[in-house]
């Protein structure tokens, strides 16, 4: 009977160690290509700003933004999903840089910058290293967090095409708490084998730490009295 016991408990093991492998092989590519993905953007952005490149507008940014995308999750299956992936982040900072450049012209724009940075980075570490270290299972946000999504991204064109100041503060106030969902989400999805592939998995991460560090800032700027 004992030795039933021991031939099944090491047929699981043995049947676990394939994916347990593969988890920690997304979760390890995902977090350097993420971090490369962080540095390339922040280099775009910070020569951006110091250049004082004009910010390329709600339409562009949208066509660009939807249109890399969707190149990327083409080929997220490829040596060329790398290069759409560098091609998306570096995007995304192009577009990031005249906003930092509009807060560092403000008095106390540095801190606001600084400090809005070192959110992001202390909600990212916190959120994540909970994920791992729990590892809940956090797949059941999946429904809210898409309606979320959604609703935020109408209201905030509401905001921009409507120059409504309280509904952009209430938009940056909810994309603070729906990109750290999203983050425990996606770092969930991958302890548990949800997401594959570390190419979206480092999208995903990244456009939730973008849209973090933007909402931030605007908050952080409206209440600094920047804005």
């Amino acid at each position: 009977m004992n030795m039933q016991r021991q031939s099944s408990l090491a047929a699981s093991i043995e049947r676990a160690s394939p994916s347990l492998l593969s988890t920690h092989r997304v979760l390890r590519n995902t977090y350097a290509l993420l971090a490369l993905t962080l540095l390339f953007s922040g280099g775009i952005a910070a020569l951006t700003a110091s250049l004082k490149l004009p910010h390329p507008g709600i339409i562009v940014t949208l066509v660009g933004y939807f249109g890399l995308l969707f190149l990327t999750t083409k080929l997220r299956n490829s040596g060329w999903g790398l290069l759409s992936v560098f091609g998306l982040t570096g995007f995304m900072g192009y577009t990031l840089g005249p906003i930092i450049a509009h807060y560092l012209a403000l008095p106390n724009g540095g801190q606001t910058v600084a400090l809005a940075m070192g959110g992001t980075g202390v909600i990212f570490l916190a959120l994540s290293a909970y994920a791992l270290v729990s590892r809940k299972d956090f797949s059941f946000l999946g429904g809210f967090l898409m309606v979320g999504v959604l609703t935020v991204f109408l209201a905030s064109l509401a905001a921009v095409f409507f120059t409504l100041p309280a509904l952009s503060l209430a938009v940056a106030a909810a994309c603070v708490l729906l990109m750290s969902g999203l983050i425990l989400f996606e770092t969930s999805n991958i302890i548990h084998g949800g997401e594959t592939n570390y190419i979206m998995a480092t999208v995903s991460l990244f456009v939730s730490l973008y849209n973090l560090f933007a909402s931030l800032l605007q908050l952080l700027g409206i209440f600094g009295g920047d804005d």
